[in-house]
Formats: C-alpha cells, structure tokens, sequence
C-alpha cells in the first residue's frame, strides 16, 4: 500500500509543479472559455437566463485541464511502470497485461482527443448553429462508435462476456456483452460530461469515484490498474486546488469524455458493473435529469423541471454553487460507500 500512495503523492508533486505554468500559458494563448452554455432546449431559454447571468464573470476562464491530466498520466506511468518492473515489483494483473493497458490508455486518450474538438469550439467562438451541427454531425456519432469500439475490444482481446451481480450470480451474454458494455460507457461518458458545469463539481465526485475503485484494484490484486489510478488520483488532487470555486483551470470536453469513459472502462475491467451505478450515482443523476427533460419535450413540450441538468436547477432555485457542489461531495461518497458495500471479494 505504501508503494501506491507513494506514486499517488508523486503525480501529486509533478502536476502541482506544471500546472500553474500551464495555467499562464492558457491565459497568454488566450485558450479561454468564451461563450455560456445554451440552454437544453428551447423553452428554457427564459429560465436559463438567470444560469447564464450567474457564469457570465466565469468567461475567460482557462480550459485544458484535462489535458494536462491526461499527459502527465500517461507520461508519469510510461516512466515509473517499466521501473516498478525492473526493480522486482511483483506484477499482477486480472487480464493479459498488454492487453489490459492498451485498452485502458486507448479509453483514456481516444475520448481525450475527441473532446478537444468541443474544446475548439468553446475557445474560438463558433456559432450556436456551429455548435449543434458539431454535436448532431460529429460528437454524438464519434461517441458511440468509439464505445463500441471500446467494449468490442474488451470483448475481444480480454475475453469479457459476463456481468457480476452480487448476490445473485454472473450473468454470461456472449456477444450480447458488446453492446450492452457500449452502453454504459457512453452513458458515462455523456453524463460526466453534463455533469462537469461547476467549479469542481465533477472533479470532486470522480475524485470520490476513484478512490473507491482503486479500493476494488487494490483487493483484486491488479497491479497496473491500482498504478494507474494512483496516478490518476493524485494528478486530479492537484488541478482540484485550481478547479474549486473559483476555478483557475477547467477540465474542458478533452477531460470530461476521456474521464467519464475511463471511469466505466476501469468498473468493466474489474468486474463491478453493478456498483458503478452506485459509485458513479451523481453522475448518472445529472445526465438521467437532462435525458428525461430531452424526452418530456420532445414528445410532451413539456418540461419535467425548469432548467436542466440538476446541478443547474438547484442554483435556479437559490442554491449558491459552493453548496450545490459541496452537497454532491457528500452525496457521492455515500453512493460510494453503497457500491463498496454491494461489491465483496
């Protein structure tokens, strides 16, 4: 344990070291958040007003965040992995080795890099009608067949086709496991990326997350992944001291995505589907409060709540953004604390 915590503290080191450099270079390039974000739909649009008022001092505001979290990562662990192996650290992992980490880097930079395309729009200024032809024509297509990409490579190159139920069993679906783990990761890719709005909101509840699944990787034994999330984490605390209200760095879509993916990706690979639904409850929360409005005005033309996703609503209704945010730490760690429960050896 103390070898994890070790590399936990050093991604700690390192990021806090280039991130408030990287911070200045953001504001010199001028790579800024520029534009609010629209409402959902269009009869939110009064209501959103008020939202849009309330982030409009929030302009200007660095993004790249997740960026940064993604190279050093990635670069920290193509360094220290091969130097835990030759100094005789006993590595363990639950599927083949190789196999394992292409998966899990391929996750983690593949959804990075199509983010950063929605990043380009935020930071140039390109226009709504811009915006949804992206989302419609791009975004939204590139992100399902990247899931099921993903999930056919689990399939495929580790052999996955069952799902752990606790207390009841595993359920084996063959080849119905392709779609079926398609669908949480896209599901948790959106909905982190809904759910990432305010100043330490989604950082905060992944930070929650990743603790409680490195729990898991530690009692499962699998080496890479417990080096991964050390660095992860610690990588996370640091942009976290930045990303708080008020933030000096936002995570950015490269961040959302790529995390929002790596987190389901990391659940699948350890076998806890069941408890990310508790242990990632926050984020579902969020984007199942965007979906369902989707829905109730496109069929209805009706709203379910005034404006959405929650976290946007509960300030509509008064709550200042440090409480809005704060309440969701605690709510996350109780989830968490559930989907440990519902997750034995």
């Amino acid at each position: 344990m103390s070898l994890y915590l070790g590399i936990l503290l050093f991604s700690f080191i390192i990021t806090s070291l280039v991130i408030v450099p990287f911070i200045d270079i953001l504001y010199r390039l001028q790579l800024t958040y520029q534009t609010p974000l629209p409402p959902s739909s269009e009869l939110e649009s009064k209501d959103f007003s008020q939202i849009i008022n309330q982030q409009k001092w929030k302009i200007g505001t660095p993004i790249g965040g997740g960026i940064l979290i993604i190279m050093t990562v990635s670069v920290l662990f193509a360094i220290l992995f091969p130097i835990l192996i030759r100094f005789g650290v006993y590595v363990t992992s639950v599927f083949p080795l190789k196999e394992e980490l292409n998966i899990l880097f391929f996750t983690f930079i593949a959804f990075g890099l199509l983010g950063l395309f929605e990043d380009i729009q935020k930071i140039f200024r390109l226009s709504r009608e811009d915006f949804k032809r992206f989302i419609a024509m791009y975004k939204t297509p590139l992100l399902v067949v990247l899931s099921l990409l993903t999930s056919m490579m689990l399939y495929t190159n580790l052999r996955m086709s069952i799902i752990n139920i606790p207390y009841f069993g595993i359920l084996r679906l063959g080849w119905m496991y392709v779609p079926l783990a398609g669908t949480v990761i896209f599901t948790f890719t959106r909905s982190f990326d809904i759910t990432d709005g305010l100043d330490g909101l989604s950082g905060g509840v992944l930070l929650v997350c990743l603790i409680a699944f490195w729990a898991l990787s530690l009692s499962s034994l699998d080496t890479s992944l417990s080096v991964f999330i050390a660095l992860w984490i610690g990588a996370l605390i640091a942009f976290l001291y930045f990303n708080v209200y008020p933030a000096r760095i936002w995570l950015g879509n490269a961040g959302s995505l790529s995390f929002g993916a790596t987190l389901a990706v990391t659940a699948l690979i350890l076998g806890k589907t069941f408890a990310l639904f508790f242990i990632g409850g926050v984020f579902l929360l969020d984007g199942l409060s965007n979906l369902v409005q989707f829905l109730s005005v496109r069929f209805f033309s009706r709203r379910i709540l005034s404006v959405t996703p929650l976290h946007y609503w509960l300030q509509s209704r008064g709550w200042p953004e440090p409480k809005v945010v704060m309440r969701a730490w605690i709510v996350s760690i109780m989830l968490a604390l559930i989907g440990l429960w519902l997750s034995p050896p």
